[in-house]
């Protein structure tokens, strides 16, 4: 028989995290994981250098049921804290594109700082070992707590005070994510918010797409923009054209947002008043149109845009001084405001992260432990998904340390 106060479920960035602060708190912890290796998801983010935070954090940069939710735990562990953390292990980091901080060598450097926060409060961790069933003790049989939890693994059977699902969502299952934190949670009778890709390019039909597949690894900077009055959303990132449709930052961030049926909008020149710029470019020059609009869109797009538009009867192989007001108004606002209905996404063989998860509204804000009495979920298990740029990983740290403490407080170490 093993005896921990907790068993943590899931050797990732929240579940090592969450593990290193609570054994530094007094407790007895367990990590359990299925897979060999710990921490795939870190090792692989960032180009492999780990965009591990964001020097501006709040809740408005994380999508959930409850926008509200994940503003206690980011702001009692901000990413000011885990920066002094990095900082402490002497890893060196830089800053990049809107506040993402990034490892200077690479994202072993984070994993290594986890583990060795683990050995400091001396966590045990199994792997591989997988957790096949979870059972609940209104009084514990073993004198761990109030309640406890007994649980069969590959190693036997473990009985512990209280258990953390750390086990992440179901994107990117060639490194091993599965839905066992949903199950879990379904067999205490929590409620699901529906999972779903995110973080994802976007695919549309393959016959109206022809056109555009040959623009393949072209970008630009865009506008993008999905929803109508209250749910609209939008970003000023890149935009990457694919074989299957749109990828790069400013399409895995309006994916989060994007609803199956729905349309996307772009705005392909954001800093350019288009049609003030078409109306000028009539007054004083000869050009074509077809070369105007290549001075505002790189010319691979402006001269698949001008094909696109002869087959519908356009000629923008003329003078731009010989085009009506209106033809131009018209051709601006199409550019300024391209509206796209794409089928599908890449799906979570392509999401950097899962939305949805453990609804918010069986959480505690403050220290992560579900109404099923000891048992807790953190990272993104849960419904709170941030934008691209580190705010995942924040949250992964953030509802952990929450979650230590609430364990620390539940708890009475053995």
């Amino acid at each position: 028989m093993h005896s921990f106060d907790v068993v943590i479920v899931g050797a990732g960035a929240a579940g090592l995290f969450c593990a290193g602060v609570a054994g530094q708190l007094g407790l007895k912890v367990l990590v359990v994981d299925h897979s060999e290796k710990v921490a795939e998801k870190i090792r692989i983010s960032g180009g492999g250098r780990c965009n591990f935070t964001n020097t501006d954090v709040t809740a408005a940069n994380f999508l959930s049921d409850n926008p509200r939710f994940a503003k206690s735990a980011l702001s009692r562990y901000t990413p000011r804290d885990f920066l002094a953390l990095v900082q402490k292990h002497q890893i060196p980091f830089h800053e990049k594109h809107k506040g993402q901080l990034f490892c200077d060598r690479s994202a072993e450097d984070i994993i290594a700082m986890l583990l060795a926060e683990c050995a400091a409060g001396g966590v045990e961790r199994w792997q591989p070992c997988a957790v096949k069933n979870i059972r609940f003790f209104t009084s514990s049989p073993h004198g761990i707590c109030a309640s406890s939890y007994e649980m069969d693994s590959d190693r036997g059977t473990i009985h512990c005070g209280a258990v953390v699902m750390a086990t992440g969502g179901l994107s990117i299952p060639k490194i091993g994510a599965t839905d066992f934190g949903y199950r879990v949670a379904q067999q205490f009778d929590l409620p699901l918010v529906t999972p779903r890709p995110a973080l994802v390019p976007l695919t549309f039909d393959e016959t109206a797409w022809a056109p555009f597949a040959q623009l393949s690894g072209l970008s630009l900077p865009v506008e993008i923009a999905t929803g109508s009055k209250k749910t609209s959303m939008a970003f000023r990132e890149d935009l990457l054209f694919t074989h299957r449709g749109l990828s790069g930052p400013g399409v895995l961030q309006i994916s989060s947002y994007w609803q199956e049926g729905t349309p996307i909008r772009l705005n392909l020149a954001p800093d350019t008043p288009m049609a003030q710029h078409l109306s000028e470019a009539k007054a004083t020059s000869r050009r074509l149109i077809a070369n105007e609009l290549a001075a505002l869109v790189p010319a691979r797009l402006a001269d698949t845009w001008v094909a696109q538009d002869a087959a519908l009867g356009h000629n923008w192989h003329r003078p731009i001084n010989e085009a009506s007001d209106k033809a131009l108004t018209a051709l601006a606002e199409r550019l300024s405001r391209w509206e796209l209905t794409p089928t599908g996404t890449e799906g979570y063989k392509k999401a950097e992260v899962t939305a949805g998860g453990v609804d918010t509204k069986v959480l505690s804000s403050q220290t992560l432990e579900s109404k099923q009495p000891g048992l807790f979920f953190i990272g993104e298990v849960v419904d709170v998904t941030g934008w691209l740029g580190g705010y995942n990983f924040q949250w992964a740290w953030s509802s952990a340390f929450a979650c230590a403490h609430g364990l620390a407080a539940r708890l009475k170490p053995l």
